[in-house]
C-alpha cells in the first residue's frame, strides 16, 4: 500500500537508505530493477542528481506557464475555395487523433471546407483500407492521423502521383515537411522536447529519487521513440531506477492495461513511485485498478502523460484521480494549423514551419480546465483566411 503524497519523500528516502546497506551486504531483495522487456538492469544508486534535478526544476517552472502568446503565424495566403479534406485516423480511440480531427473539422468550417473522417480503426489492414478509401474520393488533401505513412506507402504513393497533398500529424518524428515520406509538412510538437519535460517533471517531483514504470505501444513508431528518448532522459539522473517499460497497444489498452497494472503494483509496491505514459489514455484504464488496490488518488505512483492532454486527463488531473501532470497537445490549435498548412500547400505556398511550444498541466496550473492552447491562434489563423 502506498502513502500519501507528503509521507512519501520521507518513506523513500528511508526506503533508499536501507536499499543502500542491503547492496553493500550483497542482499538485493527489495531493491532490485526489472522490466517486463528487458530495461537496463543496471543500479543507479539512491543518492539523487542534485545538478540535473535543478535543471529539471527550472524548466518544468518555464513549462508550467500558461500566458503563453501566440507564436505562429501571422500571414499568409488568404483562404482557397471548395476543396475537401479527409482525416484518416489511427483509431478515433485515441484521444490525441480524436482531438486533432475535431480541430480540423472545427477550422473547416471557418474556411468554408468539408472534412471526412475514416477511422482505420488501430489496425494495419483497417489503416490501409481506410487510405485507400481516401485516396480513391480523390479528396483535396488527406491527413495522415497518428500512423507512420511507411504502412501506407503504396496509398500514400498514389497520393503523391495524383497530386494530392499529405499532412500528416504525429506521422512522423520530426515537425516540418518530409521528403521520405513525401509530406507537406507533419504537425506535432518536437518529441524530444515532449519526452525531455515528461521524464524532467519525473526528476523534479521525486527529488531525484524514483522507481519509474513506462509505458508505450511499440507499433507505432512514433510512441517508441518517444519511450526511447525518455528512457535517455530518465538515466540522466543516477537516482531514477527504471523499474519496467510495459509496451502495450494503444488498440489494447482497455484489456490490458487494467492487468498489466495490477501485475505491476503487486511486483514492484513501494518502490514504483512514477509513472510516465506515452499516451494518457493508458491512465483512464488503469485508475480501476489503482481504485481496486486501494491506491489512493493523488498517488503516489504519480503519473505524467508524455503527449495527446485529452479532456479526461484535465479531469483526473484536477480531481486528482490517478493522473498528476499531462504534456499535452494543443489539439485544436494543430487541427487549425492542418487546415492552415493545406491552404499554404492549395496557394503553392511553403509550410508555415510552425511548432507549437511544450507545456505541462498540474492540478496547480491548469484551474479546471479541460485542454490547453496558446491563446490567439483562432483569430490569426481567422484574419490570415480573411475569414
Amino acid at each position: 500500500m502506498h502513502r500519501n503524497r507528503k509521507a512519501a519523500p520521507a518513506v523513500r528516502t528511508v526506503r533508499l537508505a536501507c536499499c543502500a546497506l542491503l547492496v553493500t551486504a550483497t542482499a538485493l531483495v527489495g531493491c532490485e530493477r526489472g522490466s517486463s522487456d528487458g530495461a537496463d538492469e543496471t543500479a543507479t544508486g539512491p543518492s539523487g542528481c542534485p545538478d540535473v534535478q535543478a535543471r529539471a526544476r527550472a524548466a518544468v517552472t518555464r513549462a508550467e506557464r500558461t500566458d503563453i502568446p501566440w507564436g505562429g503565424p501571422t500571414s499568409g495566403p488568404e483562404a482557397v475555395s471548395g476543396k475537401t479534406i479527409v482525416y484518416v485516423a489511427q483509431t478515433m480511440t485515441n484521444p490525441g487523433v480524436a482531438g486533432a480531427a475535431r480541430g480540423v473539422r472545427e477550422a473547416a468550417r471557418v474556411i468554408g471546407w468539408n472534412v471526412r473522417v475514416i477511422d482505420g480503426g488501430g489496425t494495419p489492414a483497417g489503416i490501409q483500407a481506410a487510405m485507400s478509401e481516401a485516396v480513391a474520393l480523390r479528396s483535396s488533401g488527406i491527413v495522415i492521423g497518428g500512423f507512420d505513412p511507411d504502412s501506407t506507402a503504396q496509398q500514400a504513393a498514389r497520393a503523391n502521383a495524383q497530386g494530392i497533398p499529405l499532412i500528416g500529424w504525429h506521422a512522423v518524428p520530426e515537425p516540418g515537411p518530409s521528403r521520405q515520406p513525401d509530406l507537406f509538412t507533419n504537425v506535432t510538437t518536437r518529441v524530444q522536447d515532449v519526452a525531455r519535460i515528461s521524464a524532467q517533471w519525473i526528476i523534479s517531483d521525486s527529488d531525484g529519487r524514483a522507481g519509474v514504470v513506462l509505458i508505450t505501444d511499440a507499433s507505432i513508431p512514433f510512441a517508441r521513440n518517444k519511450s526511447d528518448l525518455i528512457r535517455k532522459e530518465l538515466t540522466s539522473c543516477r537516482g531514477v531506477r527504471l523499474l519496467s517499460v510495459e509496451n502495450i497497444p494503444i488498440p489494447d489498452a482497455s484489456s490490458r492495461t487494467p492487468r498489466e497494472i495490477s501485475s505491476l503494483l503487486s511486483r514492484f509496491q513501494d518502490r514504483w513511485t512514477h509513472s510516465v505514459a506515452i499516451n494518457d489514455l493508458y491512465f483512464a484504464d488503469a485508475a480501476p485498478a489503482f481504485r481496486a488496490a486501494g491506491e489512493k488518488g493523488s498517488g503516489p505512483p504519480y503519473n505524467i502523460g508524455a503527449g495527446d492532454g485529452d479532456p479526461s486527463a484535465f479531469q483526473r488531473i484536477n480531481s486528482r484521480q490517478y493522473q498528476a501532470a499531462t504534456v499535452p497537445e494543443p489539439l485544436s490549435l494543430q487541427g487549425w494549423q492542418i487546415v492552415d498548412e493545406f491552404n499554404r500547400a492549395f496557394s503553392g505556398r511553403p509550410a508555415s514551419g510552425y511548432t507549437a511550444p511544450v507545456h505541462i498541466a498540474t492540478a496547480g496550473n491548469s484551474d479546471g480546465a479541460t485542454s490547453w492552447d496558446p491563446s490567439g491562434y483562432r483569430e490569426a489563423y481567422r484574419k490570415i483566411w480573411g475569414k
